[in-house]
């Protein structure tokens, strides 16, 4: 969606249809906040604050900074530009429902600090745009609707322009392409390189633990003990007997004293490696019994390394008896690494649980749809109905769409035709049916008879846009072609001039030419 936008201000533009004004370039570093301006204002130490803590890249502490500013002090000189900040800051998280949130924060910006110095900058506008774009990319139909109201709002300007102007901004357009090339390049991979940052952390959680790197949170008073002979002593140990290093081990993991912790995490990583049943039994006690919390979320990740029945016995327990909601986000991702049937038993049962955190419930229902297992299917198609809360049931259509079986194409279609749904999840189906690679008949079909449900049939048209096969190209041509509403015609034919197929080009052709 953000090509969508970013490609008719490029093409039109240049052919001089429109004449948007440039924003005014920032006046300080746009990735820090402004210095402190009002040091007067009763809001200027919670400002410094969330500058430290945006310097710092403390995002939820920032986050956190920025909202209490605006909270206690909505008619301070900084309230405006504090809503901005904390935006930047809860997108940095990357989850969905912080970037609902930054969205939130930059509307109400825009309809309460209309002066606000990164509004009027552009600033706030752009990452706006980039937030919807992100959620629009997930599946969000209220996002994906914001931008292609903004993208019509465009079009609606240069709808009485001549088809001189029109063939002109037809030539612009082409010669634009390499520049819009890249904004699709970098736009399309947006979700693949989301759906594999979590098997990305599995890579840099192995490194970083094994070698003690800058991800490890290493107490205060230890850095010395990160580095020194000791750490490469226990490393080392990786390549020896494992029935000579085990005893070693586990005299280290029993130490207590002042930065023990440190060499302690150490160990479990080497323990992790020897894929043995008593390294798997004394990696069961570290999670369970450890002081130090991150040693026993270290022992919690690894277990799942070690192929061993004991694994998916104590995360069990851990996700049926733990309240910590970051050890059950340890424990689920571990028992998704697991390939044992135990494993996935555990994760189908927990999905069904009403008395979880949300955000932790969502993340076993992702895992459940990276898995080609039919059970984990089945037990996602089977969950559907009892879910009450809408943006849960769109991360279960997310996930369903994961997984390319006949079963869940099936699924994800017959949601999308649900009249019952709310439009936008059925709009939410709709995308991920696309994505998941349902045949473009069955799209066309939707599109069809959706009847006077335009929103419908407005994300079919931007489902079939993001399809780059011929049959796909033949029905937006249909469309532009036969389709009596006006505006859903504009929509077919700005998609297909991002098109590199020689019949739309053809088409697009022969449209200015009549």
């Amino acid at each position: 969606m953000k090509l969508l936008t970013i490609s008719i201000c490029s093409a039109l533009s240049a052919g001089a249809l429109l004449a948007p004004v440039p924003a005014p370039a920032p006046t300080h570093d746009p990735r820090l906040p402004a210095a402190s301006y009002a040091p007067r204002d009763t809001a200027d130490s919670l400002w410094r604050r969330g500058r430290i803590a945006i310097a710092e890249e403390d995002w939820s502490r920032a986050a956190q900074t920025f909202r209490d500013l605006v909270d206690r002090y909505p008619r301070s000189a900084y309230a405006g530009d504090a809503l901005y900040w904390e935006a930047f800051a809860l997108q940095r998280s990357g989850r969905q429902a912080s970037i609902r949130r930054a969205v939130e924060s930059l509307e109400r910006q825009k309809r309460e600090y209309a002066s606000a110095p990164t509004l009027t900058s552009g600033e706030a506008g752009v990452l706006l745009t980039r937030l919807k774009g992100k959620l629009a990319q997930t599946g969000d139909a209220v996002a994906a609707a914001d931008l292609a109201d903004m993208a019509e709002e465009i079009a609606g300007e240069v709808a009485g322009v001549s088809m001189e102007a029109l063939r002109i901004a037809a030539e612009e357009m082409r010669r634009a392409r390499p520049e819009i090339e890249a904004e699709l390049a970098q736009v399309r991979p947006q979700m693949e390189r989301e759906l594999r940052s979590a098997r990305r952390e599995l890579e840099r959680e192995r490194r970083g633990l094994a070698v003690g790197g800058p991800d490890e949170d290493v107490p205060p008073g230890c850095e010395a003990f990160a580095d020194d002979e000791r750490v490469e002593a226990i490393n080392a140990l990786m390549q020896m007997n494992p029935e000579q290093a085990t005893p070693i081990l586990k005299k280290v993991l029993a130490r207590r004293d002042k930065c023990a912790e440190v060499l302690r995490r150490k160990a479990v990583f080497i323990l992790s490696q020897q894929r043995t049943d008593e390294a798997a039994d004394i990696l069961v006690d570290v999670a369970r019994n450890d002081p130090d919390r991150t040693t026993r979320e270290n022992a919690v990740f690894w277990l799942s390394q070690t192929d061993s029945p004991r694994a998916a016995v104590v995360l069990e327990q851990i996700l049926r008896d733990s309240d910590d909601e970051e050890m059950q986000k340890r424990a689920i991702f571990s028992l998704a690494q697991s390939k044992s049937e135990r494993s996935q038993e555990v994760l189908r049962a927990f999905v069904r649980r009403t008395d979880v955190d949300d955000e932790v419930r969502g993340d076993a229902i992702f895992w459940l749809g990276q898995s080609p297992n039919a059970e984990n299917s089945a037990a996602l198609r089977g969950l559907f109905g009892e879910l009450q809360d809408d943006e849960a049931r769109e991360k279960l259509l997310f996930a369903l769409s994961q997984n390319r079986s006949e079963a869940n194409q099936r699924f994800l279609l017959e949601r999308a035709k649900d009249r019952s749904l709310d439009t936008e999840l059925r709009k939410s189906a709709l995308f991920w049916a696309g994505q998941s690679g349902v045949p473009i008949r069955d799209l066309g079909e939707i599109y069809d008879s959706a009847g006077e449900d335009r929103a419908l049939r407005e994300q079919v048209i931007f489902t079939l846009s993001q399809r780059r096969d011929a049959a796909a190209v033949e029905k937006l041509i249909d469309i532009a072609r036969k389709e009596p509403d006006r505006d859903l015609r504009k929509n077919a034919i700005f998609w297909l001039s991002q098109s590199r197929d020689p019949r739309a080009a053809k088409f697009l052709e022969d449209l200015i030419n009549k």
